[in-house]
């Protein structure tokens, strides 16, 4: 049975204290199932079998709660209108492009599934176009299966004038930086804990994910409100076939891919017959492992690039979100299972 979606708009959760997440409806009609990250098969789309979270927006328009009060900094050039590129009938659009306004789009689950950790999905598409559907809204859903609020990132894209080929743009930089001190700066109106919020991006969107999680120390913009008085930094960073990291020209990883004591753990899955995402993902891991930071990599057989959730039933590939999971749980981002399972 099909219902409308809780429109959370911008006023209301930077200018209505009052209105809070637990307090957003549950259908009691949607089918229950057990909670967990992992579909009854292996790489099995979770939309058909999972209880419906809570959507915050009406996500077929992949609408959202804007990042920035007036127009978005650094932009040049001139962009086309924002296209959509519907799939399924009354389903989210599969791609999105010429993004001018960077939203973020709030999923949250059934109120008694939440656990305080929050995760910001950054869907792939080689900076040219979003993969909305496929590396954003099921990838939300399956974050909700888990009990985490899940805000996916409509980020500018394509490229600007300007901003080389080679390597990740400014201006998707700054809307993750944004996008993370928004929800860090109203933490506790989305009912989340601060010190949980992590981001998980795909191809070019863990190109991003990446970024963030090397670059949060620097603002890439001049900072316009109090939220950006809150720390971009993630808590933690799961990178599925990201790309664009290392550096084609000298093989190694990217200028603006510098690892410290401070970067935050950080989870890869890779299948190893995508080369060049394959190198990214390992070359990112070794830098991180030598600083002796919880780092997870995992390097499936074939895959291939872009499987997200839809990697063929039964390959090592559809795994990697119940090795996600565990790798949550293990860094006490996501509680132990016994706790989980009450």
């Amino acid at each position: 049975m099909s219902r409308a979606p809780f429109v959370w708009t911008a006023a209301l959760l930077f200018a209505a204290p009052s209105l809070t997440l637990a307090q957003l409806p549950n259908d009691p009609s949607a089918p229950k199932i057990p909670r967990g990250g992992v579909p009854p098969l292996p790489g099995e789309i979770l939309r058909p079998a999972m209880r419906e979270p809570v959507t915050l927006f009406d996500v077929t328009t992949a609408g959202g709660i804007e990042l920035w009060p007036g127009k978005a900094p650094s932009e040049t050039g001139k962009i086309e209108p924002e296209k959509l590129s519907v799939g399924r009938p009354g389903q989210p659009p599969e791609r999105v492009e010429n993004v001018t306004q960077p939203t973020i789009t709030i999923y949250a689950p059934p109120a008694e599934w939440r656990n305080g950790a929050a995760i910001i999905v950054a869907p792939g598409g080689g900076y040219r176009m979003l993969a909305w559907n496929k590396e954003g809204v099921e990838i939300a859903q399956w974050a909700n299966s888990l009990g985490m609020v899940a805000a996916v990132l409509k980020y500018r894209v394509p490229r600007r004038e300007g901003q080389p080929e080679a390597g990740p743009p400014l201006q998707p930089l700054q809307d993750a930086q944004r996008a993370l001190s928004l929800l860090r700066a109203h933490a506790s109106k989305l009912q989340i804990d601060p010190t949980k919020i992590g981001m998980i991006g795909f191809s070019a969107g863990g190109s991003l994910a990446a970024n963030l999680s090397c670059n949060y120390a620097h603002r890439a913009y001049e900072s316009i409100d109090d939220s950006d008085r809150s720390s971009c930094r993630p808590d933690f960073a799961a990178l599925i076939y990201g790309g664009g990291i290392v550096d084609k020209a000298t093989g190694k990883l990217g200028a603006q891919f510098k690892v410290d004591k401070q970067t935050p753990p950080m989870f890869f899955a890779v299948a190893g017959d995508d080369l060049s995402a394959a190198d990214n993902s390992i070359q990112l891991y070794q830098a991180v492992r030598a600083e002796k930071l919880p780092a997870e990599l995992h390097v499936y057989s074939r895959g291939g690039h872009g499987f997200g959730m839809r990697a063929v039933p039964g390959t090592a590939a559809a795994t990697w979100p119940a090795a996600c999971e565990q790798w949550l749980r293990d860094i006490a981002v996501l509680p132990a299972p016994s706790a989980a399972s009450k």
